[in-house]
């Protein structure tokens, strides 16, 4: 992570009847709102959520790896492996929405502890599975603990950060995003030869340890903590919801491949339905500031238009993560490890870049970077779309190098911008409404490449053509149009502002 850090009040000693209520604002001194350190409080918070949450998304990737040997061990099929994933997906779908409500009644501590108490447990439970049922059972605790990190990690940042440094420390996130996924697969494979599966699990496990008794030693609330009690009915209904749209999602795209053991359409279906309950609910609680998730965040164009181009990037950099590999290994022949590398470069540059675009959105605001960005990306993923089984593997390594700069460039100034214009209060519900975001447009992008591969390639088959050809071309329709969707983006591009606040620290809250 940067040391670059940045100088403001210490509020993480303040009582709490000297800390502004969620609606104030207060603005610090001139000779503070622009220094460029941090108190030693506030950095050594901010360094350990970006340590703990670089740990639990590393985890996120190890099971692409470490799948078949689990398998093989538990004697379980591809089907019933693949829940380690799908399980993981939908309990981060599920928790996710609520994590804002969570995250102002517990505080910044208790919300810490109890995010990394649960990953802590559940990496310990996983190690020791005697059996499948339990493993999973391990990997659903763990993902209620990530699901509670990304969103804590940047509403700290906004709440302790003064706005005009936000972008350089936010650039570290994108730096957590981008490198952790990356470096997953690479440490699994490095741990499974010597300890085997139980060993992915166990390498993590004293880290995440650490990073608990760092948290109670370090972490200190932020902000005052909302004494609203959480609305059983609305967590029913976001379990329903987010958990039937991605479910659904996911399945869409299994059942491109092979025959899938539900109707997909049935929890897609179900989930859309209870998701217009959850928001009437939402709306509803929002006259009393009692909702699950505040959707009052929508008011705010910045917003609205950020949320929008997330999930459009979602979708294309999901999508192009699973059907890459595809392509490269069924239409290229290459092997697993050597798709890995190849792939590993870009990874590294969108993560090493994001601190550079943070230093960029801070100097130049977020039009500058998003417009060309959002074109870089576009123009990539067009790339993609000429992929043939004699294409250069530079060309390949170049159109994804490519892909990830682009991507760094997007969302660096995109979580600024989108949550530089709400109220401090509803830093934590926008934190949420964007990590939501990004789980649901994950598994739609997924499902819309491997849809788009599957049909083009089967119907080229039937009329003859050889494998490798049919699949690339399938490949390349699903590059084609995630390319004209992505294209939109770039108008919406510059519908960004630089939040008015950027330039002044509304802080301490």
């Amino acid at each position: 992570m940067s040391t670059e850090t940045i100088d403001t009040s210490d509020h993480l000693s303040d009582p709490p009847g000297n800390q502004p209520s969620p609606g104030d604002t207060a603005v610090e001194a001139p000779d503070q709102s622009r220094s460029d350190k941090l108190a030693p409080g506030h950095f050594r918070a901010i360094a350990l959520l970006m340590a703990s949450a670089f740990t639990v998304i590393l985890n996120e990737t190890t099971m692409s790896v470490a799948l078949p040997p689990i398998m093989a061990d538990l004697g379980v099929t591809a089907t019933t492996g693949q829940w380690l994933t799908t399980a993981f997906m939908l309990t981060m779908a599920v928790v996710i929405p609520a994590t804002g409500s969570l995250i102002n009644r517990l505080g910044t501590r208790g919300a810490y502890l109890l995010a990394m108490t649960l990953f802590t447990l559940g990496t310990a439970l996983a190690m020791i599975a005697p059996g499948f049922l339990v493993l999973v059972t391990g990997r659903v605790v763990q993902a209620t603990g990530t699901a509670i990190m990304m969103p804590l990690l940047m509403t700290t940042i906004m709440t302790i950060v003064p706005a005009h440094m936000r972008g350089r420390i936010m650039g570290n996130v994108t730096l957590v995003i981008a490198l952790a996924p990356a470096l997953g697969p690479a440490l699994s494979g490095a741990v499974l030869d010597p300890l085997g599966w139980r060993g992915v699990f166990g390498v993590v496990l004293p880290i995440s340890a650490l990073a608990l008794v760092a948290g109670i030693l370090w972490i200190r609330d932020v902000s005052d903590k909302d004494t609203q009690h959480l609305d059983p009915l609305s967590l029913l209904l976001a379990l329903v919801a987010f958990g039937g749209v991605v479910w659904g999602l996911s399945g869409l795209g299994e059942s491109a491949q092979h025959a899938a053991p539900i109707n997909p359409w049935i929890p897609l279906v179900v989930g859309l339905a209870v998701l217009g309950l959850f928001i009437w609910r939402q709306i509803a609680r929002q006259r009393t500031d009692s909702a699950l998730l505040d959707l009052r965040t929508f008011l705010e164009s910045n917003f609205r238009v950020a949320v929008i181009i997330m999930a459009i990037s979602m979708m294309a950099m999901f999508g192009t993560m699973i059907v890459l590999p595809l392509v490269l290994q069924e239409a290229l022949g290459m092997a697993p490890l050597t798709v890995g590398l190849l792939m590993l470069p870009g990874g590294v540059a969108m993560g090493v870049l994001g601190p550079v675009v943070g230093r960029w959105y801070d100097r130049f605001g977020p039009r500058p970077i998003m417009i060309p960005a959002t074109a870089v990306v576009t123009v990539a993923i067009g790339a993609f779309a000429f992929i043939s089984p004699t294409t250069s593997i530079f060309y390949i390594l170049g159109a994804h190098i490519l892909l990830m700069i682009g991507l760094a460039s997007v969302f660096t100034p995109l979580f600024s911008a989108a949550l530089g214009v709400l109220k401090p209060h509803q830093y934590s519900h926008g934190s949420a409404t964007i990590n939501t975001v990004q789980q649901v447009a994950g598994a739609a992008g997924v499902a819309l490449f491997i849809a788009i591969m599957t049909i083009q390639r089967t119907s080229l088959e039937a009329s003859g053509s050889p494998a490798p050809e049919a699949m690339a071309d399938g490949a390349g329709l699903a590059f084609g149009i995630g390319a004209v969707v992505m294209a939109l983006t770039i108008g919406l591009a510059a519908m960004i502002k630089r939040p008015e606040t950027d330039g002044e620290f509304q802080g301490g809250h």
